[in-house]
């Protein structure tokens, strides 16, 4: 009987160490990616210093792309948190380090001279690698033409990353996000430019867009910087956070897109 038992007990001892187990045969079908948004960014550091800081320091990101040679690095697995957001909120979800995929692209960011602030440009060939990346990810999380955000959408009060140089309008050609219909866009500017709208309206079509900004009535510091941000993106020849007819047809023709 002792000779029998041992074995047994070994048996039983290996199976609680290996954990439960699981039948995999059935499988919901009310279920998507816990992925909700993929979130673009620029590191403000060469190459090196990028990487210092993504694996060594306290953010991080899922991937990373130098400018040249376009090299995409995968720095965190997608099923894993980055913290690349931080403070962060877009269209009622917040802290979007839980939603989000993280791309950050190896880009300087600005430089501040007495005659101005200099923005660094993307390489194409950079921004080629992007697409591709883009494409395989919106694919595989099913995610739709919304998705794709930038780190001063979702935190307009203390970041500008990626920036008025970055090309948005080149993921639109590639079909990755929604971009505003130039006819609609001067039919509604020349309708503006007779009555332009009160701050109330642009605070409400700035939160129906997706920025998190209180509704008040007053275009204060916080409102003219979320302004800021989404002229950068749409309009990055002149992004004062000054309300204009320009801006308010540009809101008014992504919200009827979207």
């Amino acid at each position: 009987m002792k000779s029998l038992a041992l074995p047994l007990i070994l048996v039983l001892l290996a199976g609680c160490a290996a954990g439960p187990r699981i039948d995999t045969r059935y499988s919901s079908r009310s279920q998507d990616s816990r992925v909700q948004y993929i979130v673009l960014h620029y590191t403000s550091e060469d190459l090196p210093g990028s990487l210092r800081q993504l694996t060594q320091g306290e953010v991080s990101s899922h991937y990373l792309i130098d400018a040249k040679p376009a090299t995409i690095y995968r720095l965190v697995e997608e099923d894993h948190r980055a913290w690349h957001a931080g403070n962060s909120q877009w269209r009622g979800r917040t802290w979007l380090n839980a939603s989000s995929i993280g791309i950050e692209l190896v880009n300087l960011g600005y430089l501040d001279t007495p005659n101005g602030r200099l923005w660094y440009p993307y390489p194409s060939e950079q921004i080629d690698a992007l697409i591709v990346l883009l494409k395989d990810i919106v694919k595989r999380h099913g995610l739709g033409p919304d998705a794709i955000i930038g780190h001063s959408d979702i935190a307009p009060l203390r970041k500008v990353d990626p920036g008025p140089l970055f090309p948005w309008k080149r993921l639109a050609e590639a079909g990755l996000v929604v971009w505003p219909d130039a006819r609609r866009v001067a039919e509604l500017q020349a309708r503006y430019a007779v009555q332009l709208p009160d701050v109330a309206w642009f605070q409400e079509q700035l939160a129906r867009h997706g920025y998190a900004l209180e509704r008040h009535g007053v275009l204060d510091a916080e409102t003219r910087r979320i302004m800021a941000a989404f002229q950068m993106k749409y309009r990055p020849a002149r992004f004062d956070g000054e309300p204009d007819a320009e801006t308010a047809a540009l809101l008014a023709t992504l919200n009827e897109t979207g």
